[in-house]
């Protein structure tokens, strides 16, 4: 014997109907505290020390060799050339 019930409620009647906590206070209040913490982080740091997490290997700020840079596309391109099976530049073998 197969039975089917179909029940239609909200979130909210479902988890009090199941007894659980509600937790959209604490959730606002964490979100709250997160965005706020954000913000005092953001407003803190300059371009230059952010490109400096971001792009390690920049001495100067955007001068100086990148060579996180340099190795992202030397991995690019020599994916790109594993399909040529060994032809030259020029298409030549």
């Amino acid at each position: 014997m197969k039975v089917t019930i179909n029940v239609e409620c909200s979130p909210e009647e479902a988890r009090t109907f199941f007894g659980l906590p509600d937790v959209k206070p604490m959730q606002e209040a964490m979100m709250a505290e997160m965005q706020k913490r954000v913000e005092s982080g953001m407003s803190s740091m300059d371009m230059e020390n952010l490109m400096k997490m971001w792009m390690p290997g920049v001495p100067n700020g955007m001068t100086g060799n990148m060579p996180g840079v340099e190795q992202f596309q030397k991995m690019f391109w020599d994916s790109m050339n594993m399909g040529n099976s060994g032809k030259t530049k020029k298409g030549k073998k």
